[in-house]
């Protein structure tokens, strides 16, 4: 183990069943008794080994792509202020996040959503790890979130009259839009 490892349950339970494991001589103790604990608790012992992250953030690009190929990001959001695994607070753009770092982080969010050949707005969330600046995607969200308004504010541009424009096959740049 050359940096710390998490192990966690693979099926539910949110936090519950979490290890961290520091050195190689903890793994196997501590995964074992993380499969004990799913397998207890969720009927299934399977677990995954995920790289420990001490600080990290967790960063939300807003997406919009069209049906004619065009994806704009509306930037970020910090989303690292959680209380029990739910975000409370939403700040964008993200306090002190390092230019280079926001810049990487949106354009792979585009490359991400062009790649797909994806049409709607959505979210891409990445982990940042405020130590190392490291950046990991997370998951992609294919549908407006609650936390959209933030963005609204940030930007002026309404999601949701947005969203239904895309999907009538209007285009990011044409004159609906105006992006």
């Amino acid at each position: 183990v050359g940096s710390p490892l998490i192990i966690k349950a693979a099926f539910g339970g949110g936090g519950r069943g979490m290890r961290v494991v520091q050195s190689a001589d903890e793994l196997i103790p501590r995964f074992d008794e993380a499969s004990r604990e799913a397998a207890a608790a969720f009927g299934n012992g399977a677990v995954f080994l995920e790289r420990f992250i001490r600080r990290p953030r967790h960063i939300e690009v807003q997406i919009l792509a069209d049906q004619h190929g065009n994806v704009l990001h509306l930037y970020e959001r910090d989303c690292s202020v959680q209380r029990r695994h739910q975000k409370v607070v939403e700040v964008a753009p993200a306090v002190s996040l390092d230019p280079e770092v926001r810049n990487a982080i949106c354009s792979a969010a585009v490359r991400l959503m062009k790649t797909a050949g994806y049409s709607n707005a959505g979210t891409v969330e990445f982990l940042l790890d405020s130590e190392t600046n490291e950046w990991f995607f997370i998951e992609m969200n294919p549908r407006i979130q609650v936390e959209h308004t933030v963005t609204e504010m940030v930007t002026g541009i309404d999601l949701l009259r947005s969203q239904i424009l895309v999907a009538q096959g209007h285009s990011l740049h044409g004159p609906e839009l105006g992006l």
